[in-house]
């Protein structure tokens, strides 16, 4: 059997696309960001920004002072380096009324630096120097973020409105010269150091925080499937925000890869219902993100389908129509015969909460291979419903489809009329040991559904509810990318 293209496409196949990159118009597509998955988006940027300020370079400082006896001394501390970062588990994220709240508390922080030590006396003629290193370990530091997630021309804007540091304790302990001797005099930079980390810190957070807001920004509005279909990847809305969630409206349909369209609407529809599993990621899609990548292959000319081969191959051959048809017979005495098969309108699914249902309507058009020519001889109206499940196992989500019914009509014939009860069998065989077969071949391999690079979706859960299919899903991050380097797939 040769499928130039395929008359029962997308029937479930089009799920991983739509869920791995949705977004555009009036939403139809709505991904929301559950608790648990706030709590696993809070560790990884948490763990981010660790490595992004390690090891940061804080500002020096130099104090002189007279001393009566002793004269001018001056004290001098430089390459201050915060090289070690560990942030408790005592963090926690927080949706607000428009903004997230980060909270990492019990930061722990390990700095180094160098100081030198001088001073002139009228007892002595020359200058009298030291130096050495100094560890410095911080405790009980807390960094607050407020971050503001906004709808900027249907693109993610990110931006922080407050960041704020505070450091409750830092222990000096010197190394080299005479050290013990000029403790008092480093702990003078005790205020210097604890306002630089809690300047610098908050400073690198917004800075890392605008390099993020750049790629949301740079995020495709739109991304090609293949050169027919186009998968619009503009968002509608502000994020909304719920007790322990944060919701993205997105337009979800498919479109020409040529022509786009945006129409902007508003359609909050903030859901948590998963079937009682716990998930990080929910992804609902309506049925009619599907129907609209129905209607632009239909529309581009994709639905159709050349049948040359098939498991019992005297079907297409005259000869086996002797008694059924018989002047196809002899007009053609033992010729190939070959199906030519398209869609007459674009396919129709409906989403039930047990089940995803489709109708397609199609015209066979029935050629025969006479000798050097192909002669249509018959064409068949064919209206076929169908009915399909989605599964999952593990990251890979799978279906299969199964045939309830079909009517037939006659559309023309070059080969007389003939009642389209006497081939009510024929293409029921057809359909049932050819075309379901063939889709749930190409459905059973089933569909990875890797969404950023860097992240990959775990343990997908399918809930099905009248019009609209939600994907339920944990996500697994790669700790060797940077946030600063993810692209779409």
């Amino acid at each position: 059997m040769a499928a130039h293209h395929h008359l029962l496409p997308l029937l479930l196949l089009l799920i991983p696309f739509a869920s791995a990159a949705a977004t555009g118009g009036e939403a139809h597509v709505s991904a929301v960001i559950a608790d648990k998955g706030l709590t696993f988006a809070k560790d990884v940027l948490i763990g981010e920004a660790v490595r992004s300020l390690t090891p940061l370079r804080l500002p020096g400082a130099e104090k002189a002072v007279r001393v009566p006896f002793l004269g001018g001394i001056r004290v001098a501390v430089s390459n201050i380096t915060l090289f070690h970062l560990d942030v408790g588990e005592d963090s926690a994220i927080r949706p607000g009324d428009s903004a997230l709240v980060i909270v990492a508390s019990g930061i722990s922080a390990n700095i180094s630096m160098a100081w030198s030590y001088s001073y002139d006396s009228w007892y002595f003629p020359i200058e009298i120097s030291d130096s050495g290193t100094a560890s410095i370990l911080v405790q009980g530091m807390e960094v607050g973020i407020t971050m503001e997630i906004k709808n900027y021309n249907g693109s993610l804007a990110l931006s922080v409105s407050k960041c704020g540091c505070y450091v409750k304790d830092l222990v000096i302990s010197l190394d080299g010269g005479a050290s013990w001797f000029y403790q008092g005099f480093i702990n003078a930079f005790e205020d210097h150091i604890r306002a630089a980390v809690e300047k610098v810190i908050p400073e690198n957070i917004i800075e890392g925080t605008s390099k993020l807001d750049l790629l949301l920004r740079s995020l495709p509005r739109s991304v090609n499937l293949d050169n027919v279909t186009a998968l619009n990847m503009t968002f509608v809305n502000d994020p909304q925000y719920g007790n322990s969630s944060i919701e993205f409206d997105i337009d979800g349909l498919f479109t020409s890869a040529v022509a786009r369209t945006s129409n902007f609407q508003k359609n909050p529809q903030l859901s948590l219902s998963c079937g009682g599993a716990s998930k990080m990621l929910l992804l609902s899609l309506d049925e009619a993100v599907f129907n609209s990548a129905l209607e632009v292959y239909f529309k581009a000319g994709s639905m159709h389908w050349v049948v040359d081969k098939v498991p019992d191959q005297s079907l297409l051959n005259t000869a086996s129509w002797k008694f059924i048809i018989p002047r196809l017979y002899w007009s053609y005495p033992n010729d190939a015969m070959v199906l030519n098969i398209s869609t007459a309108s674009s396919p129709i699914m409906r989403i039930m909460s047990d089940k995803i249902d489709a109708t397609i309507n199609a015209d066979m058009i029935v050629d025969v291979l006479h000798g050097t020519e192909t002669v249509p001889v018959a064409c068949i109206s064919i209206v076929v419903s169908a009915s399909g499940v989605v599964k999952t196992s593990g990251n890979i989500v799978y279906g299969s489809v199964e045939l309830d019914n079909f009517s037939l009509a006659m559309k023309w014939s070059e080969i007389g009329n003939f009642h389209m009860s006497l081939i009510q069998g024929v293409i029921r065989v057809f359909l049932n040991t050819v075309c379901m077969p063939y889709l749930n071949s190409r459905l059973g391999h089933g569909f990875i559904l890797p969404v950023v690079r860097g992240f990959t979706l775990k343990d997908v859960y399918v809930v099905a509810s009248t019009q609209q299919l939600t994907l339920c899903s944990d996500i697994t991050f790669t700790n060797a990318s940077s946030l600063a380097s993810l692209q779409i797939l």
